[in-house]
């Protein structure tokens, strides 16, 4: 097995570099208990107030201000030499359609000199992986961005049935939803008329839960969090089963 370009003594086969906002609690911790032995993650927080969000004019706000710092945060990776950085924000990468998914992944590439993965990207080839087509969704957002999110998936081929936000009041407040609130939604979200229902929203704790819900439904639940791991792993040539996170990290 070929090993990263600059292995040490911890990350011998792989360095992730990860990048999230200060408000993101999530994103760490779950990619810590996905990561297989010799691969580690290595984590740029970027700055993001904790705003309220309270409209769409708000959560826009908050879109922005993380395009504005997403760069700077891509540079503040390269020092550590990672083989692939994983975009561990959600919202930025659903925004501008499937075209601008594409345009955003190849500048960031261009500027970190090592693959990208976008969880909108991630999240679509997770669902092709588990072939899928009629999906529903679950995210932590208002209106505008539920829009974006439902023509990005349209642009692919994607059959969106329903698709629920719920409306988190902070970035903060999107790790705070409760596991109640999110299996209830997932609950809501089922139907014989689709084939998965998908998360997104990376601040959102759902990779254990909808493992669990997977079982418990019989169909397909994918977490954004896992695919994005799962595919940067993937992209690597890292194929190791990883248990306990669902069918993505097991079976493809």
């Amino acid at each position: 097995m070929s090993q990263s370009l600059h292995a040490d003594v911890l990350g011998w086969r792989r360095k992730i570099g990860v990048v999230v906002p200060a408000t993101n609690t999530i994103v760490e911790p779950e990619f810590h208990q996905m990561a297989p032995e010799g691969i580690t993650n290595h984590t740029n927080r970027f700055q993001l107030s904790n705003m309220s969000l309270n409209s769409d004019a708000d959560f826009l706000r908050m879109v922005r201000e993380i395009e504005a710092n997403l760069d700077v945060a891509i540079d503040g990776l390269v020092p550590a030499a990672p083989d692939h950085i994983i975009i561990g924000i959600s919202a930025e990468s659903f925004w501008d359609g499937a075209d601008g998914a594409a345009a955003l992944k190849e500048r960031l590439s261009q500027r970190a000199g090592v693959p990208i993965t976008l969880g909108s990207d991630a999240v679509r080839l997770a669902i092709t992986a588990v072939n899928a087509q009629r999906i529903a969704v679950l995210t932590p957002y208002w209106p505008i961005a539920d829009e974006r999110v439902c023509q990005y998936f349209g642009q692919c081929g994607l059959d969106v049935r329903r698709i629920i936000g719920l409306k988190a009041t902070s970035p903060i407040n999107i790790a705070e939803q409760s596991a109640d609130t999110l299996e209830q939604t997932l609950d809501d979200l089922n139907g014989d008329d689709v084939d998965a229902i998908v998360q997104v929203g990376t601040n959102l704790g759902m990779a254990k839960i909808a493992a669990t819900t997977e079982q418990l439904l019989g169909k397909p639940v994918i977490a954004i969090n896992t695919a994005l791991y799962w595919h940067a792993l993937r992209s690597m040539g890292i194929d190791d089963t990883i248990y306990n996170f669902g069918q993505l990290l097991e079976r493809h």
